[in-house]
């Protein structure tokens, strides 16, 4: 019996906390097939977030995945970043992350070598994944609008919608109730729409995109926390299978665990960390771009109102506000302003839309992930 053949990806990202497991899965889930990476300023600024994708593939060994730098801000904003949440470097908090093996490729621009890669795939074969703003998407299927038509499909991890969507614990800011807000950079909007509103106004405004468009908002990811109880299981195993040594990881006398699942507890000890601080969320940070590689993958995301993957398959209208007060200053993300809000309308029956997920299987999320920990510490020894 032949093994099916891998979804090929593209992985658009701006390399933080959260992108590094989405960086893990799509490099070893071997369903997925990593055509390569563009990144993009957002988590922190462009040089910041491409040498952090390098350290992150260099840790996992797979430095033979090309990352290319893309656009270092937006085309009609000043740039943001995230530091609150990620740190100045984008990815603090770590002492195991390695120096980049590699360098970035510059031999063509970002947008042509995502083409390029992605044309060469059988036609409804080839997705792309976007973690962070959609400033590159955007520029791609603008430049290249034939790409619509040759893709399987795009995922974006981006947006909230609110309004009970889901019952996902939002957190809190400044003593905000969490019915009074759903957004994680102002009370309207999430991170990635909100610095470049219009980059993604435009890719949700194309009527054969949206079809095959999956949205994955923090209504959903906020159901997906990393939990002290997951972090055990990501550094030890959830199943605590013994070592070659004859005992399970963390006994006493046992090897214990690699470095590279030690990396990836201190990047969740300091996610962690910043969530509690920032939004009140003790029970552990919600571990969001891993849920956009995950879109591809058969059994993990629920799309129907009752959560479960029975019955009739949403699709929504999606458009994203981009007038009214915008910028990373404290009086305008706190003011009353809706800039950057993403907007839904549940569609009829037949209808085609923007698929938006309601529910995760957790539990079999996190035993996927931890495998891929496992590949990845395989392929050092």
């Amino acid at each position: 019996m032949t093994s099916p053949t891998p979804i090929p990806l593209w992985l658009d990202l701006d390399t933080g906390h959260d992108d590094a497991f989405a960086l893990l899965l799509a490099a070893h889930n071997p369903v997925l097939y990593l055509l390569g990476c563009s990144t993009v300023y957002g988590n922190a600024p462009l040089s910041h977030t491409t040498s952090n994708t390098l350290s992150i593939l260099t840790a996992l060994h797979r430095t033979d995945i090309p990352v290319y730098p893309g656009a270092s801000k937006p085309f009609c904003r000043a740039e943001a970043s995230a530091a609150d949440i990620h740190g100045e470097s984008g990815l603090d908090g770590t002492t195991l992350l390695p120096a980049p093996a590699v360098d970035a490729k510059t031999d063509v621009p970002a947008v042509e070598a995502m083409y390029t890669a992605l044309m060469v795939q059988p036609k409804g074969a080839a997705w792309i994944v976007a973690t962070g703003c959609l400033t590159n998407i955007a520029l791609l299927f603008a430049i290249h609008p034939d790409l619509v038509d040759h893709i399987a499909g795009l995922s974006i991890m981006g947006g909230a919608v609110g309004d009970g969507f889901t019952d996902a614990p939002m957190g809190t800011v400044k003593g905000e109730s969490e019915d009074q807000r759903f957004g994680n950079w102002t009370r309207w909007a999430e991170f990635n729409i909100y610095i470049d509103p219009e980059s993604a106004a435009a890719v949700f405004s194309n009527p054969i995109l949206a079809k095959k468009t999956t949205l994955v908002t923090l209504d959903l990811t906020h159901q997906f926390l990393a939990t002290k109880e997951v972090q055990e299981g990501l550094v030890h195993g959830f199943d605590r299978n013994p070592e070659p040594d004859g005992k399970a990881v963390g006994e006493e006398g046992a090897s214990g665990p690699s470095n590279t699942r030690k990396l990836f507890l201190e990047i969740l000890t300091f996610f962690a960390k910043t969530y509690a601080e920032v939004f009140g969320l003790t029970a552990g940070p919600p571990l969001h771009d891993p849920l956009a590689v995950a879109a591809l993958l058969p059994g993990l995301l629920f799309y129907t109102t009752t959560g479960t993957a029975e019955g009739e398959e949403e699709r929504f209208e999606v458009s994203v506000v981009t007038e009214g007060e915008h910028g990373a200053e404290s009086h305008v993300r706190n003011g009353g302003s809706q800039c950057g809000r993403t907007v839904v309308r549940k569609l009829g029956q037949g209808e085609e839309g923007v698929r938006v997920p309601r529910g995760v299987d957790g539990e079999k999320m996190w035993k996927v992930l931890e495998g891929c920990l496992g590949r990845a510490e395989a392929q050092s020894r």
